[in-house]
């Protein structure tokens, strides 16, 4: 039966069967009013059951695979925290409850490929340290009620050597903020995926009011992903009432698909429900140990739109800001650029030298691929690099064309045409008097001084 504050609701869809904290994430704390959406939230939970009634997981399985020994303590696994019980079994998740969270992200940042990606309560910024190698991303936003923990973590985002010796192909700009999540500020208007895991469930009752209409109503994103502890999941953890101190309640899966069913509906958006972190055998009953809900935007006004409508207004405050190096950049774009040009050239010309020595009879010929190419070639690069001009000698001079050259897919990748690459490598590397290829010592030796 559905808690009695619900009816205070109205007529909702109804709700169909759909299918713990991690350290980072808590403190969600914030100010706001109360809507009816809410009223149930924090008292509507039900008791745990008498110990004699409880579920005692006793197979093994992984993930949620139970472990322990009768009268040793055991540690509670549960998204990485530790507590000591006098329990004899515990159920353990590999990978960790949190770790399996934030992969579901990334498996859907991948699937989906949004651009423009905010991680509400983001904590730690463990799940923003993920993400951000999709190359999809180019604005990667946290939000937190908690100043110190961004200002302690933020280095954990900025740019490593690995990211200038191998920059990426999107500009990237990570950003973030210190604020409450019910507070409206325009920059997190027109978003692609807002996500919200393991949140809800530190909000208090006006809080969790004000977030629909702030998430759903203002910032309106294309997509948004809830998570949140399943009740229902609580009485195989040993002493486990509620996962967490700060928890304000715990929902049952009816209860959250109720109230994300009644969301989507006053919102325009679609939801499906899933999760992660699966029950030991003979416990599937009680679901997923975590509950996802996967909010789809239904058509409306692009977001770009939205965002010009609205009135500016700054309410956080930013902790840290940064941009990634990136080949939309010049001074990025030009080393890597000459890097595999110079790679190309100089595998052309020993490929060349190799295949005069064989017709010789200086070398025996190598078992390879006709045309050379190593198994990192797909057959659409081999057929257009056949297509290509070949690279031909001229006395002493080896030349190797453009348009060789761009028919090789890294190189194509980072310039669009022969008129490009030719403009950006002038200046560093020896052409022909045409333009048209470059010009190096058949033998090893580039002559920068040689225009033919």
């Amino acid at each position: 039966m559905l808690p009695e504050s619900l009816k205070t609701l109205g007529d909702c869809p109804e709700v169909v069967v759909a299918v713990s904290r991690d350290p980072s994430r808590p403190q969600a704390r914030a100010r706001g009013r109360i809507s009816p959406l809410a009223a149930f939230a924090p008292n509507s939970l039900p008791s745990r059951p008498p110990a004699a009634n409880r579920l005692r997981p006793q197979a093994r399985r992984r993930p949620g695979r139970v472990t322990g020994a009768r009268g040793q303590e055991c540690s509670n696994m549960v998204d990485g925290n530790l507590e000591d019980t006098p329990r004899e079994m515990v159920i353990e998740f590999n990978p960790p409850l949190y770790r399996q969270r934030y992969q579901f992200v990334k498996d859907l940042v991948d699937e989906r490929e949004p651009k423009k990606v905010a991680d509400l309560g983001c904590g730690d910024t463990s799940l923003m340290t993920l993400l951000r190698v999709c190359p999809c991303i180019e604005l990667l936003v946290g939000v937190d009620i908690n100043k110190d923990t961004l200002q302690r973590r933020r280095h954990k985002l900025s740019p490593f050597i690995g990211h200038y010796l191998s920059p990426r192909d999107l500009d990237l700009t990570i950003t973030l903020y210190h604020g409450s999540i019910v507070e409206k500020d325009s920059r997190l208007l027109g978003f692609d995926l807002i996500t919200c895991i393991e949140l809800i469930e530190h909000l208090d009752s006006g809080d969790l009011a004000s977030f629909p209409e702030v998430v759903f109503g203002y910032m309106s994103p294309s997509l948004v992903v809830i998570s949140t502890p399943n009740a229902e999941f609580n009485p195989l953890f040993p002493s486990v009432t509620m996962r967490d101190s700060d928890h304000k309640f715990e929902w049952t899966r009816m209860q959250f698909q109720t109230w994300a069913l009644c969301v989507a509906d006053r919102y325009n958006y679609s939801v499906a429900f899933t999760g992660v972190g699966d029950p030991p055998s003979g416990a599937e009953s009680v679901g997923y140990c975590t509950q996802i809900g996967i909010f789809q935007q239904n058509g409306g006004k692009a977001p770009e739109l939205r965002v010009a409508e609205l009135c500016e207004q700054h309410i956080y405050t930013t902790v840290f800001t940064v941009s990634y190096p990136s080949l939309q950049q010049e001074r990025y774009l030009v080393p890597q650029l000459m890097s595999q040009v110079s790679q190309h050239v100089e595998s052309l010309r020993v490929g060349y030298l190799r295949s005069l020595q064989e017709q010789d009879g200086a070398l025996k010929a190598k078992p390879e691929d006709p045309g050379g190419f190593g198994p990192s070639f797909t057959e659409d690069e081999k057929a257009r690099i056949e297509k290509s001009p070949k690279p031909f000698c001229v006395g002493s001079k080896f030349f190797v064309p453009l348009r060789r050259l761009l028919a090789y897919s890294r190189l194509s990748r980072l310039c669009a045409s022969e008129e490009v690459l030719r403009s950006r490598i002038a200046a560093s590397m020896p052409l022909s008097g045409d333009g048209s290829a470059v010009v190096v010592g058949l033998h090893g030796r580039s002559d920068p001084q040689s225009r033919f």
